[in-house]
């Protein structure tokens, strides 16, 4: 059986304010209906999994491998 290869989201604030959320290695801030790539590790955290289950941001689709990649790039320059 081979290893599940996991992949990045874009999820999306649904609320009417800004929300704001900690992860390990960012802070992300999301205004109302704006929408962020997230990584596969950063999907995983328990303040994204809080803010899911709060319903005040929503999973919109799962990243492409290109948008992955095209990620973790820019996280790795900052």
């Amino acid at each position: 059986m081979s290893d599940r290869i996991r992949r990045g989201m874009l999820i999306k604030n649904n609320g009417s304010e800004a929300v704001e959320v900690s992860l390990s290695s960012r802070q992300l801030r999301l205004a109302p209906n704006e929408e962020a790539f997230i990584t596969p590790e950063e999907g995983r955290s328990s303040p994204l999994r809080r803010a899911l289950q709060e319903r005040s941001i929503a999973i919109v689709r799962p990243a492409t491998p290109a948008e992955d990649e095209a990620l973790s790039e820019r996280l790795d320059a900052q």
